[in-house]
């Protein structure tokens, strides 16, 4: 291979930007940052991120655009690459000049990711299209259907990709690359898949090499690089997550010392918060524990944000959190009814999650409540249960969405059997607030429509009242400190006389 064409560009679709060309994901993503730093340490291939669904001036998405005029916008622009984005993707790819593209695949921006591998394939077919991600991983040489996508990674990439890179450089067959699907005398090849990778303290922190590789890098705010994986893996088996399919319920940890450094480097940057990304923090108490206290030692003054299990929840883990930084936690709660929560596998009980809450609210720390609307089981009934539980629940923030049955999950293997799904099933038209997801089996499509709309506007209703009360609070806070301020100033002068 010419040594000038030793480049590879890799993507994260644009999903938000779709809707509104000012909605933005305001982030680096860490797949991106990960795989960035494996082929920056081969050292023989020159590598450049680009976050496709990032606006510099970014504008506060509203849930209700996504599910009106948004979605029209959304489903135009995947009809005709002619928008703005597209304009911006091929552009790119003409000033980079790459010999390789990988993209970053989920199943909801599935149908943009292979929108940017035709824009890809539109401006030279000899750039090798390579397509990573949750949703390849979960199907895939059932990718290699559409033309333009080269190759499938599987599983994790970081080893992969840098194998990959060296047999097309060396012009070696693939047969060798674990983790891969490629096409090859015009049949479709699915390598072993790769083992996983047992110590994750060997990877790069991704905003280290974050200034070296990411376009656009100065517009981006410091918060874009506030996100930590501590673990890889989730020992839970809900029903409509693809996690264990794509990690296992094998949790691998990182070191304490590790993650630790990471974090310095990053308060280092002039960061004050970080948000743990891991799908559910720490795991087990022993390791919080561990983590906790060591955060305590080394980064006084730290805020951090986390989602956390239910079960994990009780007064001594929660104060040793609070000790430690955290502010805000997220937790899934899914439904307020416990047949749904029985059915999806959620491992709690509606009772159990909402004593988490209050133990958490006790120790002084913000909840943001994650609800899922629309199982295939739900009844007009179960949904009741729902609302009642989100107007119930002692949290200060709700975020909702609508189920849905993701490729390669279980949800999406109960729905096929029960004829929710059939072959026209098009993931780019499902996603979790799309007005046009509905796979229940007792609620009609117009029926589910109406009383989901109902629950859109509840949850926009307590949502702003929580943020309005957190301004007044502050408000109030504030002008007592002033106050409080000015009378000690007050007192002192007196003194300072005499008087």
């Amino acid at each position: 291979m010419n040594s000038e064409r030793r480049k590879i560009l890799l993507i994260e679709p644009p999903f938000y930007r779709l809707f509104k060309s000012r909605y933005s994901l305001d982030r680096f993503p860490l797949s991106l940052g990960y795989l960035a730093g494996a082929i920056r340490g081969s050292k023989r291939w020159d590598v450049m991120a680009y976050n496709a669904d990032f606006h510099p001036r970014s504008e506060l998405m509203k849930v209700g655009y996504l599910t009106g005029p948004g979605f029209e916008n959304y489903l135009n622009s995947l009809k005709e690459p002619s928008g703005e984005i597209w304009s911006e993707v091929r552009s790119v790819l003409e000033e980079y000049t790459p010999s390789i593209v990988g993209i970053s695949a989920k199943s909801q921006n599935f149908a943009s990711a292979r929108m940017v591998a035709r824009l890809v394939k539109e401006m030279d077919e000899r750039i090798v299209v390579v397509m990573g991600g949750p949703h390849p991983s979960m199907l895939g040489g059932k990718l290699l259907d559409y033309p333009e996508i080269d190759i499938v990674v599987r599983g994790e990439g970081e080893k992969t990709i840098t194998e990959l890179l060296a047999a097309i450089e060396k012009r070696d067959a693939f047969d060798d690359v674990r983790g891969i699907s490629f096409r090859k005398g015009g049949r479709i090849v699915e390598n072993p898949q790769r083992e996983f990778i047992q110590d994750l303290d060997k990877l790069d922190f991704p905003h280290t090499i974050a200034p070296a590789v990411l376009r656009d890098y100065s517009s981006y705010p410091s918060s874009a690089f506030q996100f930590v994986f501590a673990t890889r893996g989730c020992p839970y088996d809900c029903f409509f997550c693809g996690s264990r399919k794509i990690w296992s319920r094998k949790v691998r940890f990182r070191s304490v010392d590790n993650v630790i450094g990471e974090i310095e480097s990053l308060r280092k940057l002039g960061l004050r918060y970080i948000h743990f990304d891991d799908d559910t923090f720490g795991v087990t108490k022993a390791y919080i524990r561990s983590l906790c206290n060591v955060l305590i030692e080394r980064c006084p003054g730290l805020r951090w944000s986390c989602e956390v299990h239910g079960k994990l929840v009780d007064d001594e883990i929660m104060s040793l959190m609070k000790a430690s930084g955290c502010y805000s936690v997220q937790i899934g709660i899914e439904s307020g009814n416990n047949e749904i929560l029985a059915a999806m596998k959620k491992n709690i009980t509606i009772e159990e999650a909402s004593a988490a809450c209050e133990i958490i609210k006790k120790h002084g720390i913000s909840v943001e409540a994650f609800f899922i609307v629309g199982f295939p089981q739900e009844t007009e009934e179960t949904l009741q249960d729902t609302v009642n539980a989100m107007k119930e629940l002692h949290c200060d923030r709700l975020s909702y969405s609508i189920f849905t049955p993701y490729p390669g999950t279980e949800a999406y293997e109960f729905c096929k059997e029960r004829g929710l799904i059939d072959e026209r099933f098009d993931e780019s038209l499902y996603y979790h607030q799309s007005p046009a997801n509905c796979f229940c089996m007792n609620i009609s499509p117009e029926r589910f429509r109406v009383l989901a709309g109902r629950i859109e506007r509840l949850v926009d209703r307590k949502n702003k009242l929580s943020r309005i009360k957190r301004i007044f609070s502050a408000n109030v806070f504030k002008k007592i400190r002033e106050r409080g301020i000015a009378e000690s100033i007050k007192r002192g002068k007196k003194l300072l006389c005499g008087r």
